[in-house]
């Protein structure tokens, strides 16, 4: 068996699928199977993959988005560790080199990112501060924005018996989800080396279609984690002190547009929820 599945959900992106299947294929360390989940694109992914097919799996399922594409991919793979490539992302080939080489010195750590160059329409842009990668116990950095990012990281796969699988439920966000129990219960290694190319600004992102509804999304994760998963009672206050933030503003973007039912459940949202685990 591999030592890494690397697994690249994809949907529509013929444009960009290719270059990032080479960046995997490029990597100095071998000891990997790639995994190409095709969440039932009505492009040309499956031709221009097709010269591919003797160096990966290739997999295709109705179309259900990128969180059941994950899942299916992390279910199928037979590696100790897991490795995710966003479909219109690259890799520096020495990305799962230095990944592997961190768990050997750090055998204890689970979880581990790195940092990542970002591109938007092919130029270079200076990421702020708050969204440079950061390792150790970063729970209370990762509820206030997706500090994780699934292009970056590499997981043991018995992370996700402890937390879960992505979210299917969730058609955006369903990372920052993920992220919100897993730094809950493990610590975040950091390879302080950029080896991911994050590229952004072609329309077809999750992150710009769902511009509008990516709040409401995280606010149904933070909901989802103080009903539904143990958290200490630090993690709780933290967590709960964020929902109250979002559905502030997300009450606030909501008057704006005179949705005013919808602005009330959301500012009396947290407060409704403290009552029911009171009861």
């Amino acid at each position: 068996m591999p030592l890494v599945s690397v697994i690249i959900p994809t949907y529509n992106r013929a444009t960009f699928i290719v270059e990032a299947v080479e960046s995997v294929l490029g990597q100095t360390f071998r000891d990997f199977e790639l995994i190409v989940v095709d969440d039932d694109s009505r492009d040309a992914t499956p031709e221009v993959l097709a010269p591919y097919f003797g160096r990966l799996r290739y997999i295709a399922q109705p179309h259900q988005g990128p969180a059941a594409a994950r899942n299916t991919g992390i279910q199928e793979a037979s590696g100790e560790f897991i490795a995710f490539l966003d479909s219109d992302d690259l890799w520096l080939p020495e990305k799962l080199q230095r990944q592997i080489e961190f768990f050997h010195h750090n055998p204890d750590i689970l979880i581990c990112q790195t940092q990542e160059i970002w591109l938007r329409n092919n130029k270079e842009v200076k990421p702020k501060a708050r969204h440079r990668k950061e390792g150790g116990w970063i729970f209370g950095r990762a509820v206030e924005l997706c500090l994780i990012s699934p292009s970056a990281v590499m997981m043991h796969r018995k992370i996700f018996q402890k937390v879960g699988l992505f979210d299917e439920m969730l058609p955006a966000a369903e990372d920052y989800d993920l992220w919100l129990r897993v730094t809950a219960r493990f610590p975040v290694g950091l390879v302080d080396e950029p080896l991911v190319i994050k590229r952004g600004g072609h329309p077809d992102q999750l992150s710009t279609t769902n511009i509008g509804r990516l709040d409401k999304y995280r606010i149904q994760a933070l909901v989802k984690l103080l009903r539904q998963f143990p958290l200490s009672e630090e993690q709780r206050a933290i967590a709960l002190a964020e929902l109250r933030r979002k559905c502030e503003i997300y009450a606030g973007g909501c008057r704006k547009r005179h949705r005013i039912a919808e602005a009330e459940f959301f500012l009396t949202l947290p407060e409704r929820l403290v009552q029911q685990n009171r009861d």
